[in-house]
């Protein structure tokens, strides 16, 4: 395929041809990566401001679940929304399991979404050395909203910070007391601190809420917000994104979210 056909593809959200692009990206062959660049360069001249959204925290709090959740409810409102899902890779063989796309089984069938998983080919940051190029295609393709699902270490995610315009962590009350928290050098680079399974107990929820946003207070400028929310019965998803839209929209009237 030539550069052109990719990029005929992409502006016409082809999935098919948007998932080869993604592929060409990731390919380590040096005839692909001339290929890639060219495509990459034409992108940016017709790519469109989309709101980029990171969200990590540790493994089992929940990440798969609250993307399914905030997905459903975008795509519902007819916002395209695309989910880059970062995998670990091994470090003896290289592999990856690439199993976050099956957790979200709604937004895997719904037109309006894309799941893309990835490996992080053993790259910290919590994202991989693609991830970049990735977001470009998919905003070419028009997608408005991008969502990106980190490795989920929960403590060492920091470069997904420079390529996002709203960094969220996700946790939950089972997690550890507000001092835990407060150690936790990634929650001075989040904009979000969301403590999700509310379902599971409310009011420590509710009470860890109180703590952290006064701790947040003391400790640190207290610009982020936190939510509570339960992901698994989608309770306070929209409260959520209303946050999302509000801190986007602000930021972008400063300034301090770039157009590209």
């Amino acid at each position: 395929m030539e550069c052109s056909d990719y990029l005929n593809g992409i502006t016409n959200n082809d999935r098919y041809i948007i998932a080869k692009a993604i592929s060409l990206v990731e390919s380590n062959l040096k005839k692909d990566k001339r290929k890639a660049s060219e495509l990459l360069d034409s992108c940016i001249n017709l790519s469109n401001k989309s709101i980029r959204i990171a969200i990590s925290g540790n493994p089992g709090v929940g990440k798969s679940t609250f993307i399914e959740a905030l997905g459903s409810y975008l795509v519902n409102k007819k916002l395209k929304t695309a989910i880059i899902t970062i995998d670990p890779s091994s470090t003896i063989s290289g592999g990856s399991i690439l199993a976050d796309k099956t957790r979200m089984k709604n937004l895997s069938k719904n037109k309006y979404a894309y799941v893309r998983p990835a490996a992080n080919d053993c790259e910290l940051g919590g994202i991989n050395k693609n991830t970049r190029d990735t977001i470009s295609i998919f905003e070419t393709a028009g997608y408005d909203v991008i969502i990106i699902e980190t490795v989920g270490v929960g403590q060492s995610e920091i470069d997904v910070k420079s390529i996002t315009d709203i960094f969220l962590y996700l946790t939950q009350s089972e997690s550890g007391d507000v001092f835990q928290f407060i150690k936790k050098g990634i929650l001075e680079l989040c904009d979000f601190i969301i403590i999700n399974k509310i379902d599971l107990d409310l009011e420590k929820s509710k009470s860890l809420k109180f703590l952290i946003e006064n701790n947040l207070k003391l400790h640190n400028s207290g610009n982020q917000s936190v939510f509570i929310c339960s992901a698994i019965e989608g309770n306070y998803i929209y409260e959520i994104w209303l946050g999302i839209k509000k801190f986007f929209e602000e930021n972008w009237k400063k300034g301090k979210i770039q157009s590209t």
